[in-house]
This record gives C-alpha cells, sequence and structure tokens, in this order.
C-alpha cells in the first residue's frame, strides 16, 4: 500500500516510490521530487463509470499524482482521517474522500432516501481493494463500532461512510410533536444494523 500519515490532523502526506495517488482536484498544497499531475476518474470504473457518476452526479473532479517523492493534500482546513482497507468495501460520500490509492476499485450505487433527504443525491460512492483512503471531515471524525445487538442511529448529515457486515435503514421518525412545531430537529436517521464501523462527523453538513 501507498504510504499515508498526518503531519497533522489537517494534512495528509503521501510518500510516492514511483507509484501513484488519486485525490482531489486542486487538493494538493505542496510537494517535493519529481512528482506529475494528470486529471483522472474514480478508479476501476473505465469509461462506463465515469458516464454513470455524470449521470447520477455522484463524484468529484480527481487528479492522479505519480511519481517519486512526497505530495501534500488538504482541504478548507478540514479534519483528515485515514482508513486502511486489507480486502474491504467501504460506503462513503464523495464529496468526503480526499485521496485513494490508485489499485482500489470504486463504484457507485443507489444510496436510497438518504440521499434525497440530505440533498446530496440518490447516489453513493464505493471504495473496495487493499490501500488506503482519506477521508474529510468537519471537525475530528468518529469511528462508531456495531455489534449485532446494539444497532447504531446516525444524523445524515453527520454521516461519512461505513464498513463491515451492515443493513443500513432510513427511519422517519413522524409525530404528533413535529407537526405542532415541537420537533427534536432529528426527524431523520439513518439505522445501522449488524457487525460493522461507522464513520461520522461532529458536524451537519450546511
Amino acid at each position: 500500500m501507498t504510504p499515508f500519515s498526518l503531519p497533522n490532523p489537517r494534512l495528509l502526506r503521501v510518500d510516492l516510490s514511483g507509484g501513484s495517488v488519486m485525490a482531489r482536484a486542486g487538493a494538493m498544497v505542496a510537494y517535493d521530487g519529481q512528482i506529475k499531475f494528470d486529471k483522472a476518474i474514480l478508479g476501476g470504473e473505465g469509461v462506463f463509470g465515469a458516464l454513470k457518476r455524470r449521470a447520477t452526479g455522484e463524484g468529484v473532479p480527481l487528479m492522479t499524482s505519480s511519481g517519486t517523492g512526497a505530495v501534500y493534500f488538504a482541504q478548507n482546513a478540514a479534519h483528515i482521517m485515514i482508513l486502511p482497507l486489507q480486502n474491504e468495501k467501504l460506503w462513503v460520500e464523495s464529496s468526503s474522500l480526499l485521496a485513494l490509492d490508485s489499485g482500489l476499485r470504486t463504484n457507485t450505487v443507489f444510496a436510497g432516501l438518504r440521499g434525497a433527504t440530505t440533498g446530496q443525491g440518490l447516489f453513493t460512492t464505493t471504495v473496495e481493494g487493499t490501500g488506503h483512503v482519506a477521508l474529510l471531515s468537519h471537525g475530528t471524525p468518529l469511528e462508531l463500532e456495531v455489534g449485532p445487538s446494539f444497532p447504531l442511529f446516525v444524523d445524515p448529515d453527520a454521516f461519512l461512510g461505513y464498513a463491515g457486515q451492515l443493513t443500513q435503514e432510513f427511519i422517519f421518525d413522524v409525530n404528533w410533536k413535529t407537526f405542532v412545531g415541537q420537533s427534536s430537529g432529528e426527524s431523520f436517521q439513518l439505522k445501522f444494523s449488524g457487525q460493522g464501523t461507522v464513520y461520522i462527523q461532529p458536524n451537519e453538513r450546511k
């Protein structure tokens, strides 16, 4: 795997030794060595995948950084979380992606009502294989474990991604207080059941 590290919580360092990494276009803030930057699409999808992303609106402009040296990435001083994948699959909002190993495979999948209610669209991104993924978070990101006897409820706006054998349900909490203006403000929730990890940010998207 390409070495990812955090010199500080808001700065990602990727060390390249003749390989490459994909990152959000415009996120490079510094580099040393012999590095080349090219426009890219998410990995492992080909032309069909690129067309699907354009049609669904799921995706962010990416670039490929290749060569030998160290590249530093950041985005609006957001906090960064590094997730190592070992032949695993991660479900993640494309807006939260900062960088990923170029060998990882990605796809676009239906997000259901969660995407519709949060304004993020009806589709989400999966990242699969062995390698590192760096996510952006507004505030220090949190990892919450889910067990068979302990389902987890998450505000959709705080959701970043999840991994493991989890089932996701959309919970629409409507009661009489909602209709008389006394709602808690948390009418929409995501329920995760099974075994795995959910990643959230301590802040809601605006």
